[in-house]
């Protein structure tokens, strides 16, 4: 083919590209429907002018686009991985691990529900086989991610349903494109009718694997992007192999999920890549995948069109019928997942509820697009399928593809409508015109200072300023007037312009470069978090969000018990020096929102309202400030080598930001300024990464702090560190149990406990221990003890403690007074102190 046509059509192709979001725009409709109109309108237009006896002209471009190269493994190898890796990376992780059970569930599941009640109707009604039946059914079952991801974003569909079904959208391609392979083998092997059990055994083995190649295939990824960090086009041609070489080696080379190991790939790029490589390197990192994969998802649609006419060439009304048929099983398939499982996982609290329009609009809006389309191309590629299989595979595939572009996408929007998912609730409606209010009266402030400087006509700026002035009014008075909002939701409407504040902070610390690119992710995720948790759940949703923002969650419990009891820190090390990092950051933006709260909030929703705002938002930077505590206790100096951190990349902003000044006044040029912010970056990437933080050090430091050791010399006090054993309890959590033996003394060297024994309690705080009297009596007393706050212990084994005892006046002091304060006398003990 000559490569002057090849490039002449890819050329026009972008052009159509560059076209269509606009078209789509102006027309209403979603855009993988006006690309896939595109290539279904080439490909008959090259047809119609290579056998019309009207012209010979355009005969050599028709048949280069009916000869273009477009096979299964163009789709499967070239745009998927492109497609998956960056729809990948622009989830929000942190947020979707909340809801990572219905995401798995509803992929594996209404995969399975689609293939098999796609397959039985089909089995049932036509002349294919069971396994050709249940292929059509695996081909059919994935849906399009890219249409999906559009018609939430149309229709402003509650972030945590959107999360779920764009979740579910991804993974189901994978278990599609696996079961599709699994039953196409069945219909080569001529196996007329497989079993369920041999299809489901094979799915942890591709899932798993998968899963696997991705992970280690990103790993060694990113730990070459990070000696390369300084070289920005480096780094990103390495990201743009990444996924190409997972999919080829997971299907190639182990038989395991190419779709799984991309999306195992992504994840562990974004979540790590933040914070191993230069801010500006992973925002310009993005913006490349965001291209590449809008390039690679409207030429995946359109090519696939191209396909449509010549697979849709010896259709008959027979074929038709069963369509229909292939349409009906679809339809029923999905609404089983929506009306059967989803109601489950929303009683189980796994599932958000989905109400009713929503239902409709996802069971209307699940398009087919070039998945499908593909696979059913690898197909008719094989050449151990049967013709007549090949023919009716390739037609149902393609017939019922463009039902769901051409019928259903093209009549979303009217359903989107006649639910009524296309006006804002009575919430939103408030929220829209606070925004307004709110939005004109900074207008109107920073336009005052702008005409000052213009020194415009008084007459003219009084003209304007009065007609500015009375908008600003009716915005004013409407944003007053909702009276049908409770006041409970304006209380959330400010909680969630406030989560919006402290959002764009965070955002503004970032460019700023005040805190780190990982950082920015976890903080951006939390404020996510708030407006969510406040549009649903008002003051206890934020409450709640603010809660699990403080880092106390399932990892760090786990991290606690790989040290406790494994004695492996690193996990435990990692997530507290991410800990500092971000408790720091929020204690820095927290304080700064108060203004906010009263230069915003109180002028649209009154004094009661900003109040309530202030005392929530005081509870917060409370909250902060004792984790912080806390932190500092158990790690005592690393919380001020991170505020030093801070600092010193501050400084560097500034001077980055003086550099600059005086290369736009013209005093240096380009050369001296290109060596001065070179240097800058140099220092700032130190100041970038975090301190290690050495849990063994912070040990003998935690150690040094102790009263009862103060009188020790280094010497002993380093071998005393080395033989007490650290130990982390989170609150609620049980140190010792009466019906259990002790064998220890613990210390207390952060947070508080409670001792219950013989109807008593104390509660200890730092600086203090237990344990010591059950050692100690002749009959010592059962004890429970239960951390009442998130403490830090250190544990001495009894013969160590007896010897430590009869060395050191002031712990024999300490076992005397809390012998005193617990009633005991010195003759129930069984060794003299």
């Amino acid at each position: 083919m000559d490569i002057i046509l090849v490039t002449t059509i890819i050329a026009s192709l972008f052009l159509l590209i560059g076209a269509a979001e606009p078209l789509a725009t102006y027309l209403r409709l979603p855009f993988a429907v006006i690309i896939a109109c595109f290539g279904i309108l080439i490909g008959v237009a090259a047809s119609f002018f290579l056998f019309t006896p009207l012209t010979d002209a355009l005969n050599p471009v028709a048949e280069a686009i009916l000869a273009f190269p477009i096979s299964s493994d163009v789709f499967l190898y070239v745009f998927l991985p492109t497609l998956v890796f960056q729809v990948t990376l622009g989830l929000n992780l942190r947020r979707m691990a909340d809801d990572w059970v219905p995401i798995l569930v509803l992929a594996v599941v209404a995969v399975f529900v689609a293939t098999f009640v796609v397959g039985y109707a089909l089995a049932l009604v036509s002349t294919l086989t069971l396994s050709a039946a249940l292929l059509v059914g695996a081909i059919v079952s994935t849906t399009d991610p890219s249409a999906v991801v559009s018609i939430f974003r149309s229709i402003s569909a509650p972030r945590r349903l959107a999360r779920i079904i764009e979740g579910e959208s991804l993974l189901n391609d994978a278990a599609a494109i696996a079961l599709a392979a699994l039953f196409l083998e069945f219909v080569m092997a001529n196996v007329p009718d497989p079993s369920v059990q041999s299809a489901l055994a094979q799915f942890p083995v591709l899932l798993l694997g998968g899963a696997a190649v991705g992970w280690f295939a990103a790993r060694i990824a990113i730990w070459i992007m990070a000696l390369f960090g300084r070289y920005e086009l480096a780094v990103i041609s390495i990201s743009i192999a990444l996924p190409y070489l997972a999919y080829i080696f997971a299907e190639q080379s182990v038989g395991a999920s190419g779709v799984i190991a991309v999306v195992a790939a992504a994840m562990t790029l974004q979540l790590t890549g933040p914070r191993r490589l230069p801010p500006l390197t992973w925002i310009n990192l993005r913006e490349v995948w965001d291209l590449l994969a809008h390039w690679a998802g409207a030429l995946i649609f359109v090519l696939a069109a191209l396909l449509i006419p010549r697979m849709l060439e010896t259709v008959t009304w027979r074929d038709l019928g069963l369509i229909v048929v292939v349409v009906i099983a679809a339809i029923v398939a999905r609404a089983l997942i929506l009306y059967l499982v989803l109601p489950v996982l929303t009683r189980l609290r796994l599932s958000p509820v989905v109400e009713r329009p929503f239902r409709v609009a996802i069971l209307w809006g699940g398009l087919r697009g070039a998945v499908t389309l593909a696979l059913a191309l690898a197909v008719t590629e094989s050449a151990a399928v049967p013709v007549e299989t090949k023919r009716q595979v390739a037609i149902l595939a393609t017939g019922f593809t463009l039902f769901t572009l051409l019928v259903q996408g093209t009549t979303l929007r009217w359903v989107i409508k006649r639910l009524g998912l296309d006006k804002l609730s009575p919430l939103d409606s408030a929220l829209y015109n606070q925004v307004i209010a709110v939005a004109l009266q900074t207008v109107r402030e920073d336009m005052s200072r702008v005409t000052e400087n213009y020194d415009l006509t008084k007459e003219t700026v009084r003209d304007e300023a009065k007609q500015f002035g009375e908008r600003l009014s009716v915005a004013v008075r409407s944003a007053e007037a909702n009276t049908d909002v409770l006041d409970r939701d304006r209380i959330s409407l400010g909680l969630i312009a406030l989560a919006s504040a402290e959002r764009d902070a965070i955002l503004g610390r970032f460019r700023e470069r005040t805190i780190s690119a990982a950082l920015s992710e976890r903080l951006l995720s939390d404020a996510d978090a708030l407006m969510e948790a406040s549009r649903f759940s008002g003051r206890s949703g934020y409450k709640e969000a603010a809660r699990r923002s403080l880092g106390q969650g399932v990892g760090l419990r786990l991290a606690f018990r790989l040290h406790n009891r494994l004695r492996y820190s690193t996990p435990l090390a990692n997530i507290t020096a991410t800990r500092f990092g971000l408790l720091l950051s929020k204690r820095l933006i927290l304080r700064d929102l108060h203004g906010f709260i009263d230069g915003r909030i109180r002028r649209i929703h009154g004094r009661r309202v900003a109040e309530l705002l202030h005392t929530m938002l005081d509870n917060r930077i409370d909250a902060v400030e004792q984790a912080l505590e806390g932190l500092r206790l158990q790690f005592p100096g690393y919380a001020e080598e991170m505020e030093r951190r801070i600092i010193r990349r501050t400084a560097l902003r500034l001077e980055e930001r003086e550099y600059d000044t005086l290369l736009e006044d013209g005093l240096i040029g380009e050369e001296v300024h290109s060596a001065l912010t070179q240097d800058v970056g140099s220092r700032r990437d130190e100041a970038e990464a975090a301190p290690r933080l050495d849990l063994a050090v912070q040990k003998t430091e935690l150690v040094r702090q102790f009263p009862l050791f103060a009188e020790m010399d280094d010497a002993v006090l380093h071998r005393l560190a080395k033989a007490l054993v650290t130990r982390y309890v989170d609150e609620g959590d049980m140190v010792l149990r009466r019906e259990n033996t002790n064998r220890s003394v613990y210390f207390v060297a952060s947070g508080a406990v409670e001792l219950a024994a013989a109807g008593q309690t104390w509660r200890l705080g730092r600086g203090d221990m237990f344990g010591q009297m059950g050692l100690l009596m002749k009959r010592p007393l059962r004890t429970d003890v239960r951390a009442i706050a998130p403490s830090t212990l250190l544990v001495l084994d009894q013969d160590r403690f007896l010897r430590l005892l009869k060395r050191s006046t002031a712990l024999q002091r300490a076992v005397h007074e809390s012998a005193r304060i617990r009633g005991i006398s010195l003759e129930q003990l069984t060794t003299k102190i």
